[in-house]
């Protein structure tokens, strides 16, 4: 009676777990990565505002956090492939740009005015957040840069053979 096993109880904590991480697949990837350093800078930076003097300026890390968390949850999930109606690389691109500029202002704000070393803390976590931000903006543009030539060129080559098929058939 006493040799009853108790079911394993961190087995479905482990699932859970594994459930809301992102995958290996995607993690080692340049988004992912991306992503992933975003979320970390964003929330380091939340936490040296919440604790200096400017902690006026905590709502600028805490929704990038909230931002970056929220498409590298979609991301990782691949929501981006199955709403397609969804403009990502433009939201993602839009969120990037603000998300560089203001950290960018903020930060300087920061550094400048404020005299305590958590304040030079955040300023610091911010100016890192706007080269990670800024890097992902610019990578977003090259790929919708080459992706807008690329569709021009198949529109052109396609208008092309159109106009040398109607000129064909008018004979």
């Amino acid at each position: 009676m006493g040799d009853i096993e108790a079911p394993d109880s961190t087995q479905p904590r482990q699932s859970v777990l594994l459930a809301v991480l992102p995958s290996k697949e995607f993690a080692t990837s340049r988004k992912g990565m991306l992503l992933i350093a975003e979320v970390v800078v964003s929330f380091l930076s939340f936490v040296c505002f919440a604790a200096s003097t400017a902690a006026a300026f905590v709502t600028v890390p805490l929704l990038e956090f909230v931002a970056a968390v929220v498409l590298m949850f979609a991301y990782a999930n691949k929501f981006n492939e199955r709403f397609t109606g969804f403009l990502w690389p433009l939201t993602d691109f839009l969120r990037c740009v603000t998300a560089s500029i203001i950290y960018f202002i903020v930060s300087i704000i920061a550094v400048s005015k404020y005299v305590g070393s958590s304040s030079k803390a955040a300023g610091i976590f911010g100016f890192i957040a706007t080269i990670v931000f800024a890097l992902d903006f610019y990578l977003i543009f090259n790929e919708l840069a080459n992706f807008l030539k690329d569709g021009r060129q198949t529109n052109e080559a396609t208008s092309r053979q159109q106009d040398e098929f109607s000129d064909s058939d008018s004979d």
